[in-house]
């Protein structure tokens, strides 16, 4: 029997938009700590903030994304987060005080978080549904693309002595992302009343899928761990004298993933998802324990082999265990609630690791996370891995 077709113009498109929104994201991520530290001479925990300001305007923006994006459109929620996206992106050029920093941070992430919403939305409602392992797995793939590019570019761009050049290639992706929405093509959505009541029946129901609730909170750990990573790499590696080392550790980390990927949802599709998430945390973890204990260059670019492997694989996988359990027509608050966690984590983990990392060092630091990311394990046992353990 022939397979629903996958590769449409929408579903590619669609991707492409999250590719350029994600990218825009992590050029930004990577250097906003060391830019707040070096410009306004901020200490580590609060550059970190300076990180995490941006995931709390996604995790506010995107509680009411789910709620109202069935009624508005999905299409049109995009717009509304491209566009102010593209403005959050022009407005880095003018930051004169930590103050104005936080208030841009701030808003571009409400936008981030807006458009991220809209577009997960849009691909998890066109992907044929025998095949969303695979499908939202190269979705997926977008972002992980882009948390590769992006930091690697976002370094090589730093160096170059001016932030603004980093700004003015977030404006461009900005800018691109809007201008190839109008070839996403979608049919009018029908939902029945009894739907339509169940997204107006008031209180937190209107806001959060609980179906997605469980799966999501594996990744906020998850998420807090990577963050870490993310934010003080640059920072980690100069003073482990690995700076050069680091420049490709997220060009590794995004060729280990665009391999392993097919694979991963093809076989989440096969078998189920505890085939796919037991290995990939525990990889993950000792990706990261690795990172932390890293004195040469293959040192660090190994751990980007198993930070790849696992971060990737338990990305693509999480997210599409939170649309498999949750009804077509709740789609938009899944993916809400799914990445609303994911922010928690994306925020708490700068902040967190800040201000122990004057306690313990950034090896220390990274050795903790490390052991958080093990945990993991047990967690994802406890609220997900159980119950399919015992259906199948």
């Amino acid at each position: 029997m022939n397979q629903a077709n996958l590769w449409t113009k929408e579903f590619v498109i669609s991707a492409s938009v999250n590719f350029l929104i994600a990218l825009n994201f992590y050029l930004l991520m990577i250097i906003t700590s060391e830019f707040a530290m070096k410009k306004f001479n901020l200490s580590p925990g609060a550059a970190g903030f300076a990180a995490s300001i941006f995931i709390i305007g996604a995790l506010i923006s995107r509680a009411f994304t789910g709620k109202f994006i069935a009624s508005t459109g999905y299409k049109n929620m995009l717009y509304i987060g491209l566009i102010a996206g593209l403005v959050m992106s022009i407005a880095y050029f003018g930051i004169n005080s930590i103050i104005f920093l936080f208030i841009i941070r701030f808003f571009h992430g409400a936008a981030f978080g807006i458009s991220t919403t809209s577009t997960a939305t849009i691909a998890s409602d066109i992907i044929p549904w025998e095949r969303r392992g695979e499908g939202i797995g190269y979705f997926s793939l977008s972002q992980i693309l882009a948390t590769a590019i992006g930091p690697f570019l976002g370094i090589f761009l730093s160096q170059l002595g001016s932030y603004k050049v980093i700004f003015a290639a977030c404006t461009i992706a900005a800018a691109i992302s809007l201008s190839i929405v109008p070839m996403i093509s979608l049919p009018k959505k029908e939902f029945t009343a009894e739907q339509k009541d169940g997204r107006q029946r008031g209180g937190i129901r209107d806001f959060v899928e609980a179906k997605a609730i469980p799966i999501s909170l594996v990744c906020l750990l998850i998420y807090m761990c990577y963050s870490s990573l993310v934010s003080f790499l640059t920072v980690y590696a100069k003073e482990i004298n690995l700076a050069d080392a680091a420049r490709y550790f997220f060009l590794v980390y995004s060729v280990v993933i665009l391999i392993s990927r097919p694979m991963v949802g093809r076989l989440f599709d096969a078998k189920n998802e505890n085939t796919i998430m037991y290995p990939a945390v525990i990889v993950f973890a000792l990706g990261m324990f690795l990172f932390s204990q890293s004195y040469y260059s293959y040192m660090l670019l190994f751990s980007a082999v198993l930070v790849g492997l696992g971060f990737g694989a338990i990305v693509s996988s999480t997210q599409t265990i939170a649309v498999k359990v949750t009804s077509p027509d709740r789609l938009g608050l899944a993916n809400s609630t799914y990445y609303m966690l994911c922010d928690i984590g994306m925020g708490i983990g700068p902040l967190a690791v800040g201000l122990i990392i004057p306690f313990t060092g950034y090896r220390g630091m990274y050795t903790i996370v490390a052991a958080i990311a093990l945990a993991c394990t047990l967690l994802y046992y406890l609220l997900h891995g159980k119950k399919v353990a015992n259906e199948n």
